[in-house]
């Protein structure tokens, strides 16, 4: 005969209860058990050209992946395997996000940035900004193309450190200046600086000027170009007075259209100065200003470096697009109402870039598309 308890009595309700919370309990603990999530995320990028990238990956516990490569309106996308490729269209930086997932909702992320140049792209050695060959209102002058397989002769160098006269080319510079430096390829005109000895320098480089062949008074000047990167590096496109051998510097003005001192630090390759120098009371004056690209560096691809000079002001240009101006109708600047000619050079080190140091790569360029001047009808 089996003993039963009735549904009311007091011990089978308490053993209901207890068991009831045995299981409850269970429940609970296995239900905030934590998830262990993945570690030991390792993301790396490979550039594949035009534009493709490679994202591969790993991680210790985790049972897939997502990943998002940053373009616009773009959401991470669960992946098969451990990689995945991207493909960019637009130059800019982008965020490469990789999410190592245990669950849908538990994941860890590695985020790194994608930089697309235009060598990245695939753009090819001439991509950058081109400008027009004419402009309402004004004539085409003058203009050097470095097409040929020789220099113009509208071009000549200064050679040597500026010993003994102006040693270091009266700023400190570290580079002796030869005529191999300078070659002509590709329509372009190439100023190489490279670590060499020459002298008692330790580097090399190439200065040209038209002194005493082609000097302009006002105009607009377009010169397109691609520039040398890293710290210590100094190239510069600019104007100085025809007659300085006659009053020096800095009565016969200077007009840098365009001066870049390189480094990684403070996105100084990225960055380009506009300045005028000028007599004041026998000291120099000058007035100065600058712009930043919003993404990469100079060294990346062409740009057209420019000035609008005429009887009022000189304004700078970058790409077109206006960063710097000087009233120059004041009476205390009539050095800039008189003919100037060209610099093209690149020097290495000075007082404003300092020296080389471990990081610069060498030997470096500056490639110049073209000059062109032009004048108002």
């Amino acid at each position: 005969m089996v003993n039963t308890l009735p549904m009311n009595n007091p011990v089978r309700f308490i053993l209901i209860l207890f068991f009831s919370f045995l299981i409850s309990a269970c429940a609970e603990d296995a239900s905030t058990d934590p998830v262990k999530l993945p570690d030991n995320l390792d993301v790396k990028v490979e550039y594949l050209g035009n534009g493709e990238v490679k994202a591969s990956f790993t991680a210790d516990n985790a049972i897939f992946f997502k990943v998002n490569f940053g373009k616009p309106g773009e959401l991470a996308v669960r992946v098969d395997g451990n990689s995945a490729i991207g493909k960019y269209t637009e130059k800019g930086n982008y965020q490469l996000n990789v999410q190592a997932h245990a669950t849908e909702t538990d994941f860890v992320v590695s985020a790194q940035t994608i930089s697309m140049n235009a060598e990245a792209l695939g753009l090819g050695p001439n991509a950058g900004y081109t400008s027009p060959t004419s402009y309402d209102g004004f004539n085409l002058i003058w203009a050097d193309e470095f097409s040929g397989s020789t220099l113009s002769s509208d071009w000549t160098f200064e050679l040597g450190d500026g010993c003994p006269d102006l040693c270091g080319w009266g700023n400190q510079e570290l580079e002796f200046y030869k005529k191999e430096n300078t070659s002509l390829q590709d329509g372009n005109l190439i100023i190489t600086a490279k670590q060499e000895n020459a002298g008692t320098r330790s580097y090399t480089s190439s200065r040209l000027i038209t002194k005493g062949k082609k000097t302009f008074t006002y105009g607009r000047i377009d010169i397109r170009a691609k520039l040398p990167k890293g710290q210590g590096m100094w190239p510069a496109l600019w104007m100085l007075g025809e007659n300085i051998t006659e009053v020096g510097w800095p009565k016969c003005g200077e007009i840098d259209i365009m001066e870049l001192v390189g480094g990684s630090a403070e996105n100084k390759d990225g960055t380009i100065h506009g300045t005028v120098h000028w007599d004041n009371g026998g000291s120099n004056a000058n007035y100065g200003g600058k712009t930043s690209l919003p993404f990469g560096i100079f060294n990346d691809e062409f740009h057209v470096f420019s000035i609008i000079w005429d009887t009022e002001k000189i304004v700078w240009l970058l790409d077109n697009v206006q960063y710097h101006v000087i009233d120059i109708r004041p009476a205390g600047l009539d050095e800039f109402h008189k003919p100037f000619y060209f610099i093209l050079n690149v020097a290495v080190g000075g007082t404003w870039p300092g020296s080389p140091d471990a990081s610069t790569v060498l030997p470096q360029e500056l490639k110049v598309d073209y000059i062109r001047v032009f004048q108002k009808k």
